[in-house]
């Protein structure tokens, strides 16, 4: 079960650590999808760190159990929360968010289970 939370927890990272990358350079797709959920630009550098910071936990979660899971745990919430926003503002391109709130859910379950 480690190998394959480590497996899938190295890709998420990576695309935990592209998104926080481009929402701080304001890429225009990311731009797009935020406007269209209605995030006011302010929240933009939060978002990313949370991003970011979810990232690192899932990789330190590789030598700590406690983080990793907390990691993962904070990433499937954030994912469950874009699903909610898009949901919201009744955008039903939700399809990114919801892998990638799966895709962490089968993180933590892959590191509880380590």
């Amino acid at each position: 079960m480690f190998i394959a939370y480590a497996v899938v927890a190295g890709l998420l990272t990576l695309v935990l650590a592209a998104s926080a990358t481009f929402t701080l350079q304001r890429n225009e797709a990311v731009m797009a999808s935020m406007r269209k959920v209605e995030v006011p630009d302010s929240w933009l550098p939060r978002l990313a760190t949370l991003k970011a910071a979810g990232a690192i936990g899932l990789v330190a979660g590789l030598w700590v159990t406690p983080l990793g899971v907390a990691a993962a745990i904070g990433v499937t919430l954030y994912f469950i929360g874009a699903v909610i926003s898009h949901l919201r503002v009744k955008d039903f391109e939700l399809a990114p968010a919801a892998v990638l709130a799966l895709v962490a859910a089968a993180a933590l379950a892959l590191r509880v289970a380590a």
